[in-house]
């Protein structure tokens, strides 16, 4: 991989179910280092893009890359030592415990010559530590919040250290203040280096947490780049229809969108 080259692209791809099409003629360079955040209106291509991006998806037409390479050429293990992925709505099999669970991410990692060491004891320590959830590693993982079922699935994909992390919908059910914790820790792991791809559908998180924002309709690219440069009311109306205005959020100087109100309703006499 040259140093222009980012570590995972799309190129010229048509991805899509069966004979239906949702993108076609697609590029896509996921920028290393940044905390890409994939957004648009439902059925855009949103979560379609994302799972291309983890060979969940083989396109029909042109690629995808990994490192330079056709993802889908490389072995499985391969890529799983470069990528981790948290899918949307994951499940968990019946009666596994935090700690078990947490403990298949190193999968990648096993082979014939080489077996479950305590290397791999730290590493599961340390992502449940990252995650803070060692308190809950004896535990049920089906006796668990959906905040805490959340950080339990992040810290099996911490256990794989992979460079690269790919989350589909990672706050979808769960209520405000476990978002924030999900996206805190997105935004805690991206500083300590890697590069994550996350796909989300409240704006005002994505203008918040990402560096990177790629905003998709019907299966198009339809603007990407920093936020402050691409959420603007003329943006947010072409991809969602939705008349705003953009203000700086109090916190964090970062795009907030206020939705225009309806007009007032008139009093009947």
């Amino acid at each position: 991989m040259t140093a222009s080259q980012s570590p995972l692209q799309v190129q010229d791809a048509t991805i899509g179910y069966g004979r239906v099409a949702i993108s076609e003629g697609l590029n896509v360079d996921v920028p290393e280092g940044e905390f890409t955040v994939i957004l648009g209106p439902n059925a855009c291509g949103k979560s379609t893009l994302l799972k291309a991006l983890a060979r969940m998806l083989k396109p029909t037409a042109g690629h995808v890359l990994l490192d330079g390479k056709d993802i889908h050429s490389q072995p499985t293990r391969a890529v799983a030592r470069r990528l981790g992925l948290l899918p949307q709505s994951p499940v968990a099999p019946d009666g596994i415990t935090v700690a078990d669970l947490v403990a298949r991410g190193r999968y990648p990692h096993q082979g014939i010559l080489r077996q479950w060491s305590h290397r791999d004891e730290e590493v599961v320590a340390e992502a449940m530590a990252a995650t803070d959830i060692t308190e809950l590693a004896g535990r049920g993982v089906d006796e668990l919040s959906g905040g805490q079922r959340q950080r339990v699935w992040i810290a099996m994909v911490l256990a794989q250290q992979t460079p690269l992390l790919l989350l589909d919908e990672p706050t979808t059910f769960l209520d405000i203040t476990h978002q924030i914790e999900v996206l805190d820790l997105c935004a805690k792991l991206h500083r300590e280096g890697r590069t994550l791809v996350a796909v989300l559908h409240d704006l005002n998180q994505a203008a918040r947490y990402a560096t990177h924002l790629i905003a998709m309709r019907d299966g198009a690219v339809v603007a990407e780049g920093a936020p402050a440069e691409i959420v603007t009311a003329e943006t947010v109306h072409r991809v969602f229809d939705l008349p705003c205005r953009i203000i700086d959020d109090p916190e964090t100087g970062t795009p907030l969108v206020i939705p225009k109100a309806l007009a007032p309703v008139a009093a009947v006499a």
